[in-house]
């Protein structure tokens, strides 16, 4: 019979391509992890890696299997948790994911605000951007999150909380008369973030469709990860940017003053929404970190949501 312990060592040993890798992960020795695989490739009747160099690759049996482990591994680890809901609130780990822009508006808040709450609380702020965020969601390592949509996987339940309007910027004021088209987008020397999920990033997609309508197709002069990268650079007068606008409230006044910004037209929008798996059972300490961030987030963004018409 296979065992939660087998799928364990099986799923860390397809993410790795090597025993060794996933046994120093979990921390066991490596002839006790191959023998956990062992076992449960006669448990399920199949081979489940084949040998490659130093490594292994998974086989088809293995490529079948994956996706069922991972959601047992994930159910377990929810039973767990909702076992031990009763003293949450008391100690333990709260994780939650974050992307990168929501970051600047809540990070060292939103772990104020929970730990002025409950200060037995351990609290973990998880991911760069969204696109990692839901993947380590999906795993089952994150409860929730607060992501940019759109999130497309019906298996997770989205609830939109606010949106910001995204800006052009610039340390030119000549190039802020007026509202920034996608024609003027194509011509302008721009510098981007999120340079590795460039393809996925909300915003950047939002700005290349914008401008591939106008028959030509964005181009930047600068790719950087991190948006401070970004202000800072456009303060110096080395490029000009899109980014929503709490970035440049909450960055310009320390790194770049005198930028300022400009509608585009038609506006454009960064939607915002906290997410979970539809077959989640919340932790109370994580319904805190979502009430206290949805709270956060729409003193900075424009509220959007079911509770929005209530605020205003």
């Amino acid at each position: 019979m296979l065992s939660l312990h087998q799928l364990r060592c099986f799923v860390a040993a397809y993410e790795h391509r090597s025993f060794t890798a996933a046994a120093a992960e979990l921390g066991y020795a490596q002839p006790s992890l191959s023998e956990q695989v062992r076992l449960l490739e006669r448990s399920v009747g199949a081979v489940l890696f084949a040998r490659a160099g130093r490594g292994v690759v998974p086989t088809e049996a293995a490529e079948a299997l994956r996706p069922h482990a991972e959601r047992t591994l994930a159910a377990a680890d929810e039973a767990a948790r909702a076992v031990a809901a009763v003293r949450s609130l008391q100690t333990g780990t709260v994780r939650f994911g974050i992307f990168g822009t929501a970051r600047l508006y809540l990070g060292a808040s939103l772990v104020a605000d929970v730990l002025e709450r409950h200060p037995g609380l351990r609290m973990e702020l998880v991911g760069q951007h969204s696109t990692e965020v839901l993947e380590e969601l999906r795993r089952g390592r994150l409860e929730a999150a607060m992501v940019a949509l759109p999130v497309a996987d019906d298996g997770l339940a989205v609830t939109p909380v606010a949106r910001e309007e995204l800006v052009y910027i610039s340390s030119d004021p000549e190039r802020l008369r007026s509202p920034v088209t996608p024609r003027a987008l194509a011509d302008a020397p721009l510098v981007l973030p999120e340079t590795t999920w460039r393809d996925r990033d909300a915003a950047r997609v939002q700005i290349s469709r914008a401008v591939q309508q106008t028959g030509r197709a964005l181009q930047t002069r600068i790719e950087v990860e991190d948006v401070e990268t970004v202000v800072e650079l456009v303060g110096r007068g080395l490029a000009d940017s899109v980014v929503p606008s709490g970035v440049l409230q909450e960055l310009g006044p320390r790194l770049a003053p005198h930028v300022r910004s400009v509608s585009l037209r038609p506006r454009l929008y960064d939607s915002i929404a906290v997410v979970h798996r539809r077959d989640a059972v919340l932790s109370p300490g994580v319904r805190l970190v979502i009430d206290l961030a949805v709270a956060r987030i729409r003193e900075v963004c424009e509220p959007v949501g079911p509770a929005a018409a209530q605020q205003t």
